[in-house]
């Protein structure tokens, strides 16, 4: 049963959620720090089994509909469904199985939620389909994940605000630009199936280039939400420590030198979300 478990959690890299649930929580917490609406700890553990739900779906399908393809790739053919450690069949099942939990999850909490719930799995399940036909795949990867503050903050208020809308923005440039960097290492590859990417489209330089132009937008949001939000020193400390690990992941990683690419992807992306949020959400509770 463990076994089975973990090689779930493998299939759906679960140490990659990481990323999004931060913001999801620090999404949260803006409704109810901020905007005043009470706390319910159903709900919060509704959010969170929402996140894991549409991620872990999300994750399934792309390994599901990438198989031919990963099955080639020298990167990624030991990935669980083209090695063979887990069928086809029963990825397709637990895919099925994650969109109707996080759709029935969505109906306990709230009725705009539930109404949005479809409209979330195609945005995060679509995205996989991107890379055949456009090279800003990246940006769709990015709104999937920035549905996360938007839709924790949903959940508690039932209504759109400024302030959430502009931290989904952060998210979307944010995984966007990381996105780019991680995506060097299939430059080749990509290009020789004819696959769409910034790096296929601009080459590794350029791509660069197109992922610090977002990061900078990322980190213009951070100050901007720092600013309009009426925050205090924590999240001061927060912004600035996201804003170094995004200046660092550049710094660690060159056109000529992609050896350092994973550090940049999850240590220092990783670094970046949680200290932002623990920050944030700190800030929100003890600073009011």
């Amino acid at each position: 049963m463990i076994t089975t478990v973990n090689k779930y959690l493998s299939l759906v890299k679960f140490s990659h959620t990481i990323f999004a649930m931060p913001f999801a929580l620090t999404g949260f917490f803006i409704a109810t720090a901020k905007a005043g609406y009470s706390f319910s700890w159903q709900l919060f553990v509704l959010v969170v089994l929402c996140m894991v739900f549409a991620r872990s779906a999300a994750m399934a399908f792309n390994r599901w509909l990438d198989v031919d393809i990963d099955k080639i790739n020298p990167r990624t053919a030991k990935r669980e469904i083209p090695a063979g450690v887990i069928t086809k069949n029963n990825a397709l099942l637990f895919i099925i199985v994650n969109c109707g939990a996080f759709i029935l999850t969505t109906y306990f909490i709230n009725m705009i939620c539930f109404i949005l719930s479809p409209v979330a799995l195609i945005v995060v399940l679509g995205y996989s389909y991107t890379k055949r036909f456009t090279a800003l795949c990246h940006l769709v990867l990015g709104l999937g994940l920035s549905l996360a503050p938007i839709g924790a903050y949903l959940s508690v208020t039932g209504q759109f605000a400024a302030l959430p809308v502009l931290l989904s923005c952060l998210v979307l440039c944010w995984v966007s630009g990381f996105d780019i960097i991680y995506s060097l290492q299939d430059e080749d590859f990509d290009r020789s199936q004819a696959l769409n990417s910034v790096p296929t489209w601009l080459g590794k330089a350029g791509a660069l280039h197109f992922s610090e132009g977002l990061h900078v937008v990322a980190g213009a949001l951070a100050i901007t939400i720092g600013l309009m939000g009426q925050f205090h020193w924590l999240y001061a400390i927060g912004a600035a420590v996201f804003i170094i690990m995004l200046i660092s992941q550049h710094l660690l990683v060159k056109p000529n030198d992609l050896s350092k690419v994973n550090i940049a992807f999850m240590t220092t992306n990783g670094i970046a979300s949680v200290v932002f949020a623990i920050f944030a959400i700190t800030d929100m509770l003890f600073l009011a």
